[in-house]
């Protein structure tokens, strides 16, 4: 029997390591997962255990390519992004792979910016909201000047898709959907690295950027396999709808953080918006895309988490609810906010807030869910409107966790009338988008 040829992609999350074989018409015939527990870094801050999942993702593709069903045409990577992996001459992790919620030492921060034309000057410049750890580019600066002897060892800084690549091929190379996720790398205006970067000589520690659907060989060892250079998972995901539709969309990518993407929407960035979390990425062309950020999935989870304590009630209970108008229109009938954010803020977007949640007012957990997801999409569509004003779509596919929450797009279609909310039918779609690029079939 002959083996099927397929394209294997890991698409490395902060919670899940995933490896997926698709098939020639990309349709996915094997998956696999790990989680990997994190490891203090030297500050006793949680860091990604780069050498366990380095060791996992070689096993996994050893045994892969000795299987009896399946022939590796072509390999591929896509993982989040607001990391970088810095490595030594010999090509060893230099430091560990800091977490992006690792604080950030106010004092160096204000010196950054004081240095760099000030902080909405140059967050406008670099198309990336104030976010400290998160903006991963200011990484490299952090160790620069707060653990010097850790910058001494560092040979080259790869974006986390990237440093995935390099473990197979032994090529170092920088990517632009990499590059263009809020590092604070990238100057906008002159779509070229920041002065910043060049200044203090960060720009030598950073590969030479090649185009998203470059190919590269894996070791011998590694079976000497086509392989690609890695994408940011979020541009990743929103790859398979740019192949398939020929109008005007947007995405909602939805888990942990709720990405809206715009790809039509040239327009610039604003101060206020920034201020709200919106920004632009880079296409694996390197062209500019409007997107926004929203915190819904942690806040989803630390809410219902509250109710079910609150009603004594066991978890999934929310997934058993489906869509009832005549429940949405008395929750809405009460305009009074009453919903306690943890994590979000409805007084950026313009929106009244309350100082906590009193459960005890609801009649029922389902009056209370409905009141979340009611005040939850209020902010969700003040967020989508960012990357809509100015280039309007009348369709948006949702993806991700939330695309099954019936209530949830019930309501954004009831907020956003005209407009289409289509619950995608993309799984996975980051690896998904790994695996297309790959089979462009761009030499190197």
């Amino acid at each position: 029997m002959s083996k099927i040829p397929v394209t294997a992609v890991f698409d490395i999350g902060k919670t899940n390591k995933k490896f997926f074989l698709f098939d020639e018409n990309l349709k996915e015939v094997y998956s696999t997962y790990t989680r990997l527990e994190a490891v203090p870094d030297e500050d006793g801050f949680p860091s990604e255990p780069v050498l366990p999942m380095r060791e996992w993702m070689i096993k996994t593709f050893q045994e892969a390519l000795k299987s009896p069903d399946f022939e590796i045409k072509k390999l591929n990577f896509s993982g989040h992004g607001a990391s970088f992996v810095h490595v030594d001459e010999s090509g060893e992790p230099a430091t560990p792979l800091y977490d992006y919620l690792k604080p950030f030492p106010e004092d160096l921060l204000d010196r950054f910016y004081s240095e760099n034309g000030g902080k909405m000057e140059f967050c406008t410049q670099t198309s990336s909201p104030p976010l400290a750890m998160l903006n991963s580019g200011l990484q490299l600066f952090f160790l620069k000047y707060a653990k010097p002897e850790q910058y001494q060892k560092i040979h080259h800084s790869l974006h986390l898709p990237q440093y995935l690549s390099f473990i197979f091929t032994g090529k170092m190379v920088s990517d632009f959907t990499s590059i263009g996720c809020h590092t604070g790398l990238w100057d906008f205006e002159k779509m070229d690295y920041h002065s910043w970067v060049k200044i203090e000589g960060i720009e030598a520690l950073l590969p030479p950027i090649l185009p998203g659907d470059s190919l590269l060989i894996t070791k011998p060892d590694l079976g000497s396999v086509p392989c690609g250079i890695g994408v940011h998972d979020s541009s990743g995901a929103l790859l398979p709808y740019l192949r398939r539709e020929k109008e005007p969309f947007a995405l909602l990518s939805t888990g942990t953080w709720a990405i809206s993407i715009n790809p039509f929407n040239k327009t610039s960035l604003t101060e206020s918006e920034l201020n709200k979390d919106c920004l632009q990425f880079l296409s694996i062309s390197g062209q500019p895309i409007k997107i926004s950020r929203l915190f819904i999935g942690e806040e989803h989870k630390y809410q219902v988490d509250e109710m079910y304590a609150h009603w004594n009630l066991p978890l999934g209970t929310y997934k058993k609810l489906q869509f009832d108008p005549s429940i949405f229109e008395k929750v809405a009938a009460n305009a009074q906010k009453r919903i306690g954010f943890h994590y979000l803020k409805p007084e950026d977007y313009g929106l009244e807030k309350a100082d906590f949640t009193d459960w005890s007012s609801f009649s029922d957990f389902t009056e209370a869910y409905y009141t979340f997801i009611h005040e939850l999409t209020d902010i969700q569509v003040a967020s989508l409107k960012l990357v809509l004003d100015g280039a309007p779509v009348d369709r948006i596919f949702v993806d991700g966790g939330f695309n099954a929450n019936s209530i949830f797009l019930e309501l954004l279609r009831i907020k956003l009338p005209g407009i289409e909310i289509i619950p995608s039918d993309f799984p996975n779609g980051s690896a998904l988008g790994a695996a297309l690029l790959v089979n462009s079939h761009r030499g190197d």
